[in-house]
């Protein structure tokens, strides 16, 4: 297979960017969308051009970072899935594909598809734990959980925090990651005893990072690689409203 591409290239976050055409031929459709970019990379190196720059760890739809923009589409066309589990099967021979950065204001740009998603680690660190006692872990079946509560926090504990909700959202609101983050502890006993203190600091975070706000379009919902539900939006919404009358009140 046969591919045009263009491909946004930055120097530096310090740099304007812009969109290069890229050509490659004689790709594999069973080739993943990173094999290719490593394919491109070594023809840009052995002809003395400077590699494209993108992020990958796992490269098994676990660890979030690949976020890329693909032809408009945090993580590409083939949801649920991120950028890392996209094959070149998922195109048409001969296809232009557009590749830039997941376009947020709070995910500056470091260099060409390259950005820094701290912002979603203060957002958890600014709530995202709770104070236990640390050593060997309890007996599983010591502290009964329902099992409905147990299955929605192990679904919004499958967030793998890409960042991809906020790349799809028009308002750029990371909404959806920070409720998966909430939900999952306070549908859990372990997570009650902080439970306000979490919501509060969590939500406060993320405004501080310049998110925007959910206008439930959910585009978060369709693009996320977990598949994680916009319900747990409202349920945030509940968790805050709940800690804001009590922090009000003092309690």
């Amino acid at each position: 297979m046969n591919f045009k591409l263009k491909i946004w290239r930055q120097p530096s976050a310090a740099s304007k960017g812009e969109l290069r055409r890229y050509e490659i031929e004689k790709i594999s459709a069973n080739t993943s969308f990173l094999e290719m970019l490593d394919i491109l990379n070594e023809q840009l190196i052995k002809s003395g051009e400077e590699p494209v720059a993108f992020d990958s760890d796992c490269r098994e739809g676990i660890c979030g970072t690949c976020s890329l923009t693909i032809n408009g589409e945090a993580h590409g066309p083939a949801h649920p899935a991120a950028a890392c589990q996209l094959y070149m099967r998922q195109f048409k021979d001969g296809e232009t594909i557009t590749v830039e950065p997941f376009r947020v204001r709070s995910f500056p740009i470091i260099k060409d598809l390259v950005i820094n998603r701290g912002a979603l680690d203060r957002i958890v660190q600014a709530g995202g734990f709770i104070s236990a006692r640390t050593g060997s872990a309890p007996e599983a079946n010591s502290t009964p959980i329902p099992k409905h509560n147990s299955d929605l926090a192990m679904e919004a504990a499958a967030c793998i925090g890409c960042g991809a909700c906020a790349a799809a959202c028009p308002n750029a609101s990371a909404m959806l990651f920070t409720s998966a983050k909430i939900s999952h502890l306070a549908l859990l006993p372990q997570g009650q005893a902080e439970r306000s203190r979490r919501v509060l600091g969590m939500v406060r975070q993320m405004d501080a990072e310049g998110f925007g706000n959910c206008t439930n379009t959910y585009e978060c919902e369709a693009v996320c690689p977990a598949e994680i539900s916009a319900s747990f939006i409202a349920k945030m919404n509940r968790e805050y409203a709940i800690a804001s009358l009590r922090d009000r009140l003092g309690e």
